[in-house]
């Protein structure tokens, strides 16, 4: 008799694995929100302010604190705590599915393991169909994050204030603006994310052990985001100006571009490069570290 597995053991163990990536995706966009959100909110308000209204990320900081204490710090993360979900969840999801394409679109291999290339190659098809829950997500938590810069109040009531805003306004095509940018940010950016985090954590990590060795998770996690963020900021920039904008201002990803230069020379495009940066490790450490804990707790039981 054949030890071989059968067609529907195998069908349910990557079916199984799918649920896992899934999960534990979620875990890990929970963390990185609950560790991050300060440092977003701090770039995504620099790169959207008119010039002068901030001297640096600390007076951005100081202006939050002052207006809505401490809790003003996280305005605007409902929408990334009620999507990180999806968004991860989709992207973990997709990142191990599409490791799995590749593998078996190549069968003559000679090693179990993936290239650099190929992780890459993984990591910007993943961003993909996660563009499909980012996009609308973000847009609302721009929007919500800027609230507070001028003189007036906040326009919006929550999340789904801002939602049924942007739908009765334009319709899907509102709520979804900015998803070219979004996918110029996070094709490239995934693809340095994971590939960065499967070689780090892989020089840190003992040849075939299946233990897990928070050290290398936590700084191969970290080093990810420095990856992807050292790449991501100009689109990133762009995205927001799009999302934030009055409907009309810019007619597309590259009249931003060019409006943005214009106005306030290249430099603009790398506003919010200090807090993202920043906030790159730690967030990004939690988030692979909410991932890999969650996967081997399951792992464990199911």
């Amino acid at each position: 008799m054949s030890d071989a597995p059968s067609v529907e053991e195998v069908s349910r163990t990557s079916t199984t694995d799918s649920i896992k990536s899934f999960i534990s995706g979620g875990f890990g966009g929970v963390s990185a929100v609950l560790v991050g959100h300060p440092f977003d909110l701090t770039k995504t308000r620099l790169q959207t302010a008119a010039p002068g209204t901030y001297t640096g990320a600390i007076d951005v900081v100081k202006k939050a604190v002052a207006r809505d204490g401490v809790t003003g710090l996280y305005r605007g993360v409902v929408p990334p705590l009620v999507g990180v979900t999806p968004i991860f969840a989709v992207s973990f999801w997709a990142y191990d599915m599409s490791k799995a394409l590749i593998y078996t679109a190549t069968p003559n291999r000679t090693s179990k393991e993936l290239s650099v290339a190929e992780y890459a190659t993984a990591g910007f098809l993943s961003a993909i169909p996660s563009t499909l829950v980012t996009a609308p997500v973000e847009r609302a938590k721009v929007l919500l994050q800027v609230q507070g810069q001028g003189q007036g109040g906040p326009q919006y009531s929550g999340v789904f204030d801002v939602v049924k805003h942007l739908y009765k306004e334009g319709g899907i095509r509102s709520v979804y603006r900015g998803s070219i940018a979004t996918v110029a940010r996070d094709g490239p950016g995934s693809a340095a994310y994971f590939a960065a985090y499967e070689v780090t954590k892989g020089m840190l990590t003992e040849p075939g052990s299946t233990d897990l060795n928070l050290g290398a998770v936590i700084f191969a996690g970290g080093m990810a985001g420095v990856a992807m963020w050292s790449i991501a900021i100009p689109p990133d920039v762009i995205k927001s100006r799009i999302q934030s904008a009055p409907t009309g201002t810019y007619s597309g990803f590259v009249d931003c571009i060019r409006k943005t230069i214009a106005a306030d020379g290249i430099t603009a495009l790398w506003k919010g490069l200090g807090p993202a940066m920043a906030r790159a490790f730690p967030a990004n450490a939690a988030t692979f570290l909410g991932v890999e804990a969650s996967k081997k707790l399951m792992d464990k039981y199911f």
